[in-house]
Formats: structure tokens, C-alpha cells, sequence
């Protein structure tokens, strides 16, 4: 009897877990590349599963979640301008009741740096929300390091 409870127990468990998947359907990957011996452009690249739409920087207000970048202040170096997106697609989203900007598939986002050492690592923070056709998960923080040599 106490095998056949364990067993159902165990089947029970092993169920919820494949039904309980947690969804990611964005991938980060960072770069840098020097433009010059005191300056380089930091590359954030969003990566984004069919289906799933990623909000640009620029979204007003009552809309969803806007992607935000943010980079603590460092003595090694200094943000030049802020940071830039490729134009968006933009389309009337009814579940906002407004146009919004977004991203499809992959999009790169750029930050350019001045640089006070030859080599330093930058940290930052990204935030963002992505929706697909049937909902929105819930906004994300990521924390990354960019090394630029």
C-alpha cells in the first residue's frame, strides 16, 4: 500500500512539473567593439522566440512595460548620447488601447562609451516585458557585464 501512495505521489509531482514550464522567450547577448583608443559601442542583442514581441524604449505612457537600460555611474567610463534602437515596428495594440513600438525576432541595441582605461568591464541592468498574441509576462530585471578590451 505505502508503494502504490509513493508511486501516485511521485507520478503526481513529476506531471505538475512537466506542465509547470517556465517561459523565457527572450535571450540576451552582449558585445563591445572599440572605435577608438578612448571610445567603443556596447552591443545589447535581444534575441526573441516566434510569436513574442519585445517593447521598444520609447513607449508612452498606459502602455506596456518600455525596455530600459541602466548603467551605474564608473570612474572608468562615461555614457556619450544615449542609447539607441533600430525603428520598431509599431502597431494598435487594443489590450493597450494605443500604437506601440516593438520587436520581432532579434533587435540590436546600441550605447556608446568614453573610456578613461584600456580595458574595463561595463555593468548594467535591462529591463523589459514582452507580450505574445495571448499574454503578457510580467516585466524582467537582468543584470550583465560587458568587457571592453
Amino acid at each position: 500500500m505505502k508503494k502504490i501512495i509513493f508511486l501516485s505521489i511521485t507520478l503526481l509531482l513529476l506531471s505538475i512539473t512537466a506542465f509547470s514550464q517556465i517561459l523565457k522567450p527572450v535571450a540576451w547577448s552582449y558585445a563591445a567593439k572599440r572605435t577608438s583608443p578612448t571610445t567603443a559601442t556596447l552591443y545589447l542583442k535581444a534575441t526573441i522566440d516566434e510569436g513574442w514581441h519585445l517593447y521598444s524604449q520609447f513607449v508612452k505612457d498606459g502602455g506596456p512595460v518600455k525596455t530600459t537600460f541602466t548603467f551605474p555611474s564608473s570612474k572608468e567610463y562615461t555614457l556619450v548620447g544615449k542609447t539607441i534602437e533600430p525603428r520598431p515596428i509599431s502597431r494598435f495594440e487594443s489590450t493597450f488601447g494605443m500604437n506601440v513600438g516593438f520587436y520581432e525576432h532579434s533587435v540590436i541595441f546600441q550605447q556608446k562609451i568614453k573610456l578613461s582605461s584600456k580595458s574595463t568591464p561595463v555593468k548594467g541592468t535591462v529591463q523589459f516585458m514582452v507580450c505574445d498574441d495571448k499574454q503578457c509576462l510580467p516585466p524582467e530585471d537582468i543584470d550583465f557585464t560587458i568587457t571592453v578590451k
